[in-house]
């Protein structure tokens, strides 16, 4: 009888520590989703880690709210703009003239409704890799995203270049991750929505001067 008492009274201390440890649990089990960043959310669509952390052209969140998956256009990657790469200077980047080749390994895409407009992020992964002669310490890569309404007569609704720079490592072969979360476009009707798509590319002309400001014109 004693012996039972003690148990019993072993149990009753037990019991708060026990649901103590259990809420601490579910806490840290619920809160990481919670706070899930955009760049925690692309390494989820383009399945597992990241190699590279993402780069984001901006931190701050999109408002309003996530369209369904079958409203937000697919992504792919313009024909003949897969691969980007750059010979020595003066030269075609062929044959042993070649400093770096990138290329586009993977796309991700999410889109978010706000009112009368759609709200894209653009995810998208890649490689760099030195070519035979030597590539520099950095490498900037130029990039550009389009959503373009296909068909016949094939139209662009909105288009937008970005330039993002890659370290390169000693055994010459860098991935490289990039997110843009700034291509906004109107919603387009149902009659017309299927036929969007987002195009992702290499595009040299990105890596240009910016242009210059026009003067103002005095009054």
């Amino acid at each position: 009888m004693l012996n039972e008492l003690r148990s019993s009274r072993g149990a009753l201390r037990r019991g708060p520590v026990i649901a103590l440890a259990l809420s601490v649990a579910l806490a840290a089990t619920a809160s990481p989703a919670a706070g899930q960043s955009l760049t925690d959310r692309f390494k989820s669509l383009f399945g597992g880690k990241s190699d590279e952390p993402a780069q984001t052209t901006a931190p701050a969140q999109t408002p309003g709210q996530p369209t369904d998956e079958d409203d937000c256009p697919s992504v792919t990657v313009r024909a003949g703009a897969s691969t980007f790469a750059v010979g020595v200077p003066g030269k075609q980047a062929i044959g042993n003239d070649v400093r770096y080749q990138a290329t586009i390994t993977k796309m991700a895409r999410e889109c978010i409704r706000n009112g009368s407009e759609i709200a894209a992020h653009i995810g998208i992964q890649g490689r760099v890799i030195a070519g035979p002669a030597g590539a520099p310490a950095t490498v900037d890569i130029p990039l550009r995203i389009a959503v373009v309404q296909g068909g016949v007569g094939e139209k662009v609704i909105a288009s937008k270049a970005y330039r993002t720079t890659v370290t390169m490592a000693e055994d010459g072969s860098v991935p490289f991750s990039f997110v843009a979360d700034d291509m906004v476009y109107p919603k387009p009707s149902a009659a017309v929505a299927d036929s969007y798509i987002f195009y992702v590319g290499f595009d040299p002309q990105a890596l240009g001067p910016e242009p210059k400001a026009k003067p103002k014109k005095k009054k």
